[in-house]
């Protein structure tokens, strides 16, 4: 229960820290049960689209959703993908990269990235339906963060712990925690394909495509900075989520 107390802290900006004073070991295991998180950021973001989509455009509605996400996890994520743009667009050698990533400033790489990621995550209302969002953004949020968690089983930390932005290096999962994340990762998606029959089979073979783009991270990381940070581990995140709305989009006319 510490733990996930610990998760909630950690990838939320809700003040669970109130409530007990968590062990700083436990900071350590909260990886696994990151996709978790996504089951109540995934929530919250399918009932404000849900519910605005009744006063406002689609548009709107969606934007607001969006914006809940960033404003429950105080831009963790985004600001991952902005410092690892940076870093990896602009770093000429791993100590130059790691540098550029800890920086807090934003550099231009970082400011086209998330222009980029902001315009593509913005197309979706124009093809996908409402109720089809709002399946997505639990779904896609949960897989996609399980997808980011494995990179703590694939790669070292890049940094000691006392280089680390919040003095923390994840242990890697143990068996239990990992078939844990596979679970929260997964659940959401198999419940709406199998139990409730919102989604189509053929959504599952899309759920490949996030796996497919950590692999391709990984790679990219290994190669230039021989491990990870928890910058890597945000992007990592919205790059995967991204890749599996991109991948609906494009089956939309043919699978949904």
């Amino acid at each position: 229960m510490l733990i996930l107390l610990a998760t909630l802290i950690f990838f939320t900006r809700l003040p669970f820290w109130r409530l007990i004073d968590v062990p700083a070991e436990d900071f350590k295991r909260v990886v696994p049960r990151w996709p978790l998180v996504g089951w109540l950021s995934g929530g919250l973001m399918a009932l404000t689209l849900w519910l605005s989509s009744h006063i406002f455009p689609i548009t709107v509605a969606w934007i607001l959703a969006l914006l809940v996400r960033m404003v429950l996890t105080g831009c963790l994520h985004e600001d991952g993908l902005a410092d690892f743009i940076d870093g990896f667009g602009g770093g000429t050698s791993r100590e130059k990269t790691l540098a550029i990533m800890k920086d807090s400033h934003i550099g231009t790489y970082g400011v086209i990235g998330l222009i980029a990621y902001a315009g593509l995550m913005l197309t979706m209302p124009s093809t996908l339906s409402r109720d089809t969002l709002c399946i997505l953004l639990v779904c896609c949020d949960c897989w996609a963060k399980c997808c980011a968690a494995q990179l703590i089983n694939f790669l070292p930390y890049a940094r000691s712990e006392e280089e680390a932005k919040n003095k923390t290096v994840y242990a890697r999962m143990t068996l239990p925690e990992l078939l844990l994340c596979f679970f929260g990762g997964l659940a959401p998606s198999f419940i709406c394909v199998f139990a409730l029959g919102w989604l189509p089979r053929q959504f599952l073979l899309l759920m490949i495509v996030p796996v497919l783009v950590l692999l391709l991270l990984r790679l990219v990381m290994k190669r230039k900075i021989q491990g990870y940070t928890g910058d890597c581990c945000g992007a990592t995140f919205l790059l995967c989520e991204l890749s599996l709305y991109l991948a609906v989009l494009a089956a939309y006319p043919y699978w949904f």
